[in-house]
């Protein structure tokens, strides 16, 4: 996947991978009704999603129903490195600090990161 995915055809991924295969009008039902998207836009932010290759569509009678090709968590660990890499010079650890130093750790978070750092060290 060589562009990015803006942050509207992200809210079409999110469906996709919750659950697919799925018609523009489906994707449309499933998209937050705040967003006030119709079935056309809907339908563009597919068609854009098509042209870069991170869905496909099959014929399903008259319409066309869409798969992602692109695996959530390959997507989510290509768009974690690509932020670190930008903002922190590839290292989490600044990261961290980052939120911390902005108290925007949570107790809960402390020790989860905490648990995860005691499983990577056993």
């Amino acid at each position: 996947m060589a562009e990015r995915i803006s942050d509207a055809e992200h809210v079409v991924m999110e469906v996709l991978w919750a659950d697919a295969p799925l018609s523009a009008q489906d994707v449309a039902e499933r998209v937050d009704p705040a967003r006030g998207w119709s079935v056309n836009t809907v339908k563009t932010l597919l068609g854009r999603l098509l042209a870069k290759s991170v869905i496909a569509h099959e014929a399903d009678g008259r319409r066309y129903l869409y798969r992602p090709l692109v695996e959530r968590a390959d997507h989510v660990e290509r768009e974690s490195r690509r932020l670190i890499d930008r903002l922190f010079g590839g290292r989490l650890t600044p990261l961290v600090a980052h939120l911390a130093e902005r108290d925007a750790l949570t107790p809960r978070d402390i020790a989860e990161i905490e648990a995860l750092l005691k499983d990577l060290k056993a």
